[in-house]
C-alpha cells in the first residue's frame, strides 16, 4: 500500500490503528456538515475504515489518513477512489480535515499530492471532486488545484456540484508544478 508524503504531511493508508484519531475528527459536526450531515459514531468511523481497507485490497488505492509530520497527530483524511465506488466511473479525489487545521493549507497540500499520485502513478485520464455547492472550503481547494466546475447533479435528494480536470489540464496547472517542487523538498523517510 502506498504512503504519500508532503513537506508537512504523511498520508498513510487508513487502518484500524487510526480509529481513535479519525473518530475524533469525524465526530465533529462541522467537519461532517457537508459529508454526511451528522457527526459519526465510533461504529460509523469503523465501518468507513472497513470499507476503505477492502478498497485498498481490491483497487490498490483508496483513503489515506493524514498525519502532521511535526506533531505525529492525525489531522485529516483524503482519497483517490472510483466515484460512487464503481470502477467504470472516473477517479474521485476528496479530503476532510480536523477543524483546528482548517485554513492552514493542509487540504491543498494533500490534494496536490493525491492528484499527482492519480495522474502519475495510476495514469488516471481525469479526476473529479464532488461537494455540496455551498461548501466553500472544498470548492476553494478544488479551484486552487486547477479543477473547474462541470455540472450539478441530484444525489440522495441533495444537489452535488461536480468539479473535474483532465490529465492534460493537470500537467499544465501551477498545482502540478508546485506538487513536483514539494516532492523534491520532502525529506526521505518522513
Amino acid at each position: 500500500m502506498t504512503i504519500l508524503t508532503t513537506p508537512r504531511l504523511r498520508l498513510e493508508p487508513m487502518t484500524d490503528a487510526h480509529l481513535d484519531g479519525l473518530f475524533e475528527m469525524n465526530r465533529d459536526p462541522e467537519v461532517m456538515r457537508y459529508i454526511t450531515g451528522k457527526p459519526d459514531t465510533l461504529a460509523d468511523t469503523q465501518a468507513m475504515i472497513d470499507r476503505v481497507k477492502k478498497r485498498w485490497g481490491d483497487w490498490g488505492f483508496s483513503w489515506w489518513t493524514f498525519f502532521e509530520v511535526e506533531t505525529g497527530e492525525i489531522v485529516g483524511a483524503g482519497c483517490i477512489q472510483h466515484l460512487r465506488g464503481e470502477t467504470t466511473n472516473p477517479h474521485e479525489i476528496g479530503w476532510r480535515l480536523r477543524r483546528d487545521r482548517w485554513s492552514k493549507g493542509y487540504g491543498s497540500e494533500a490534494a496536490r499530492r493525491m492528484a499527482s499520485f492519480a495522474f502519475d502513478t495510476l495514469q488516471a485520464p481525469e479526476i473529479v471532486a464532488v461537494c455540496e455547492p455551498d461548501n466553500g472550503g472544498s470548492v476553494h481547494i478544488m479551484k486552487k488545484l486547477g479543477m473547474s466546475y462541470r455540472e450539478t447533479q441530484r444525489w440522495h435528494e441533495t444537489d452535488i456540484a461536480i468539479y473535474g480536470m483532465t490529465a492534460d489540464e493537470w500537467r499544465r496547472s501551477p498545482s502540478a508544478v508546485k506538487a513536483a517542487e514539494e516532492m523534491l523538498k520532502t525529506p526521505r523517510g518522513v
